[in-house]
């Protein structure tokens, strides 16, 4: 899709949330920029998709928020996985290979390779 980026599959947004959270403890705009450096840009998540699916995270306990003030001095609020978080994060990432896997071997056929 070039520079607008490509649009994220139903279901992977909390996924990545997760994902990023797993790395260190980050605020809404951290985890969106650090989504959108390491996609190489190619993910740019709205805000309007972000809180509410960081607020489902919290509400499902898989993740914990406190505002916190930053190292800019500004008030936010932080994001840190739970334990329940992380055995999320575990299971939807052997999901996600397992379905990689199956894609791969539909899309390339071992007699198209």
């Amino acid at each position: 899709m070039g520079s607008s980026g490509l649009k994220i599959l139903k279901g992977t947004l909390e996924i990545l949330i997760l994902k990023t959270l797993h790395r260190a403890p980050n605020h809404g705009y951290g985890i969106v920029r650090w989504l959108k450096e390491t996609s190489s840009d190619e993910f740019q998540i709205e805000e309007g998709a972000l809180y509410p699916a960081l607020r489902k995270l919290e509400k499902r306990g898989l993740v914990d928020a406190a505002w916190e003030t930053t190292s800019t001095g500004r008030e936010a609020k932080v994001y840190r996985l739970t334990g329940d978080g992380e055995e999320s994060l575990a299971a939807a990432t052997a999901h996600w290979d397992r379905y990689v896997s199956a894609m791969d071997r539909v899309m390339r056929p071992a007699r198209d390779r």
